[in-house]
């Protein structure tokens, strides 16, 4: 199965934490924490929907200034969704410039920005350029089973830690992937090309069997052969399997409350990305900075079944022992 979703860890495992993920058949992107951004190029920025912020320590917001600067002057919606307090917090960092200027801009860069409470629901506000990103439309919203962004294509959840402050932890689920069998297509004599993910598309989207997906390249002399329906076309030609899931933990104290709600989040995931900055020797000074160790990210990656585990978000102390981290966190993992 060719991934709808590419995962790349912006700073590899030593930097500041951010998850970009590319979506393959879009010009599309989904960031999990705003760590620095320096070496995501422009483009990549640009094609940012959606950014997930665990918390608002330094290494996982401080790249919200670089990210405003590229898209400042630009017409485009960001949505950022985040723990407590993040809608005052991306309040005060724009707060901090003077926009006096912006009415000049013909585009309007707006940010809508959802902060989820612990006990049920979340606050939700609007920030727009050409008004000087002043506080709008703030409102309470409805979240059920953590669900902070629900497509037809895909979904993202989030679990609340305990990293001293509420600490969120994420994970993307692509409903269902549809794939094409080629001899089946040849068999039929069908064109390849871009229709293909037109019809991939209005499968994702659950439009009905009776749509009429059109065929190019079709015989001219036998018109009624252009259009084929979508139901035809699903049980002849294409292969629709469960969808890629993506998790992501980082900064949470190793308890039973936290390590329930990181395996029921990442259950069965294709890949988790999860925090593991220190070796189990030294156990007793993670869980005074409420981090994981390696053996613990490792031993939730297995409780959770997941199929691949990336051990990530590293700790400075340990220059040059990166063979150790992941040899502690992956030994665990694969219960060995």
């Amino acid at each position: 199965m060719k991934p709808s979703y590419h995962p790349q860890l912006v700073n590899g495992r030593w930097g500041d934490p951010a998850l970009y993920i590319e979506f393959m058949f879009e010009r599309r992107a989904l960031l999990f924490d705003l760590g620095e951004l320096n070496a995501l190029p422009n483009r990549k920025i640009l094609r940012i929907s959606d950014i997930f912020i665990s918390h608002t320590h330094m290494d996982h917001f401080i790249g919200f200034d670089h990210l405003l600067r590229i898209l400042v002057g630009r017409d485009k919606r960001l949505a950022l969704y985040g723990p407590p307090g993040l809608i005052d917090q991306v309040a005060h960092k724009l707060a901090a410039y003077t926009w006096n200027l912006v009415e000049n801009y013909q585009a309007d860069f707006t940010l809508s920005v959802t902060e989820l409470q612990p006990a049920g629901g979340a606050w939700r506000a609007r920030f727009s350029c050409r008004n000087g990103f002043r506080r709008e439309e703030h409102e309470k919203i409805d979240v059920r089973d953590g669900i902070l962004l629900d497509e037809p294509t895909l979904q993202v959840s989030c679990a609340i830690l305990d990293h001293k402050i509420p600490c969120l932890a994420f994970a993307l689920q692509e409903r269902f992937h549809v794939n094409v069998w080629k001899n089946r297509l040849q068999a039929r004599g069908l064109p390849t090309g871009p229709w293909l993910q037109s019809l991939k598309q209005a499968v994702l989207r659950g439009e009905p069997d009776q749509t009429p997906i059109a065929i190019p390249g079709q015989d001219a002399m036998s018109p009624d052969q252009d259009l084929i329906s979508l139901g035809e076309l699903k049980n002849d030609i294409l292969r629709i399997v469960p969808g890629q899931k993506i998790a992501y933990v980082v900064d949470t104290l190793y308890n039973g409350a936290n390590a329930r709600r990181i395996i029921a989040l990442a259950q069965d995931a294709d890949q988790l990305f999860i925090e593991a900055p220190f070796l189990q020797r030294d156990a007793a000074h993670a869980a005074a900075r409420y981090h994981l160790t390696a053996h613990q990210a490792g031993t939730l990656a297995r409780q959770a079944a997941v199929k691949s585990c990336t051990p990530f978000h590293f700790s400075a102390r340990y220059n040059g022992q990166d063979e150790d981290l992941l040899a502690e966190a992956l030994s665990a993992f694969h219960g060995t």
